[in-house]
């Protein structure tokens, strides 16, 4: 099967063309060049996916600098690991050296070391994954599919490629239901068996790279069905056993993505919702796996501290100086979390009209004025303070009437 015509349609002008120059200058150079991974099930697909992946059989180093050279791009090079990202005109490619790798136990990084194509794919995570495209000038376009991924596709199958899969790598696990749930296809029966056999193997990750296919799941457009087969599997409790992707993350998540549409909702703001329902003890151990930044982290502290305001928050008669004084200290993306949370009507009106107004409300007067108008530099933040709750509330409206305030109460 060729599969020119799909790229030709599929990809950008400058892909295609830069596809075209590559395969001809690795054939100049007696090497062979592929497009490979995710790309290739994407154009099959009729999906678009402009990461691009290339395989180099001979000599990655020569090549990525040609074509650098060519285009005059910046190259990223990483001589030990036979990795070179290539950068141009608003484009990127990550090259590679075709390779195979080998685990020295369950759970660890494998080894690396040259190989061939054919190493290269089975060292991949399924196969619909592990197909190729021939970019060098004579077979380009050419398909090549050893360990039938092309079937796999059309059955709508996620297989793994051999039976140690997920005991040599249990992340594969959380990359099935992503792919599975991405792209409405079944993790195929086998593979689905050894997945529940070796789920314990979770346990040989490190919470670092845990965080980081969490974090691709959140990045999918609905990750929600991702974490609901991830809990259905048990694949969820291994991270912590009180996480939940149930009905009632579902509707937040989409309840999210109405309210930061046309941008995708963060991925701070969704580990917010997916750990709102944890106790303080839960979160602290939840962070203290997955190590998340500091940025998160704060978040989750700010979110855990506004539930415990919730009642004072609602409040029938806070005024809007009160709810700014509860909430002012907290980060807008923690607050959105309990916005977007609660079911607690009053508490999701008032942290809207501090986030979309109330933050916003400053006094006329500014410390410069005051200083003008003999305010001591110790009372300056103190009056400024009270000027802004007066606007809150409504009892000063005007720069002149802040004027009169302060020289009444001066």
């Amino acid at each position: 099967m060729n599969l020119a015509d799909k790229i030709n349609k599929q990809l950008p002008a400058e892909l295609v063309n830069f596809l075209v120059t590559a395969g001809g200058m690795a054939q100049t150079c007696g090497d062979g060049l592929y497009l490979v991974g995710g790309v290739v099930r994407d154009l099959l697909l009729g999906r678009q996916n402009l990461d691009l992946d290339l395989v180099v059989e001979g000599d990655t180093k020569s090549l990525a600098e040609g074509l650098a050279s060519f285009l005059s791009g910046k190259l990223i090079a990483h001589p030990r690991f036979g990795t070179a990202k290539l950068k141009w005109d608003g484009w990127s490619v990550d090259i590679a050296t075709a390779r195979t790798e080998t685990y020295a136990r369950p759970g660890a990084l494998p080894s690396v070391k040259a190989g061939t194509l054919q190493s290269d794919l089975f060292r991949r995570d399924f196969t619909i994954n592990a197909m190729a495209i021939e970019l060098n000038a004579p077979r380009y376009g050419e398909l090549i599919d050893r360990y039938g991924g092309l079937a796999d596709l059309d059955g709508r199958l996620v297989r793994i490629l051999h039976e140690r899969s997920f005991v040599d790598d249990a992340t594969r696990m959380w990359r099935a239901v992503r792919y599975e749930q991405r792209l409405g296809f079944k993790v195929e029966p086998r593979t689905l068996e050894l997945l529940k056999q070796g789920i314990g193997m979770l346990d040989t990750i490190s919470g670092d790279r845990i965080r980081h296919e969490l974090e691709r799941v959140l990045q999918e457009d609905f990750p929600e069905k991702a974490l609901r087969r991830a809990a259905e599997l048990g694949i969820l409790a291994k991270t912590h056993p009180s996480l939940k992707g149930d009905k009632w993350l579902a509707e937040r998540f989409a309840r999210t993505r109405e309210f930061t549409a046309p941008e995708a909702p963060s991925i701070a703001l969704y580990v917010a919702l997916l750990a709102y329902r944890l106790t303080p003890e839960e979160v602290e151990r939840l962070l203290c796996y997955l190590r998340f930044p500091n940025t998160v982290t704060f978040i989750l502290e700010d979110v855990a501290n506004i539930k415990t305001e919730l009642e004072i928050l609602v409040e029938r008669n806070l005024p809007p100086s009160g709810i700014y004084a509860l909430l002012d200290d907290y980060r807008p993306t923690a607050l959105q979390a309990v916005m977007l949370a609660t079911d607690v009507p009053l508490a999701r009106e008032r942290i809207e009209e501090f986030l979309h107004k109330l933050r916003h409300v400053k006094p006329a007067l500014t410390g410069a004025d005051l200083a003008k108008m003999g305010i001591s530099g110790g009372h300056i933040k103190e009056t400024l303070n009270s000027l802004r709750n007066a606007r809150l509330d409504g009892t000063i409206r005007s720069k002149e009437e802040e004027v009169r305030w302060v020289e009444e109460n001066s």
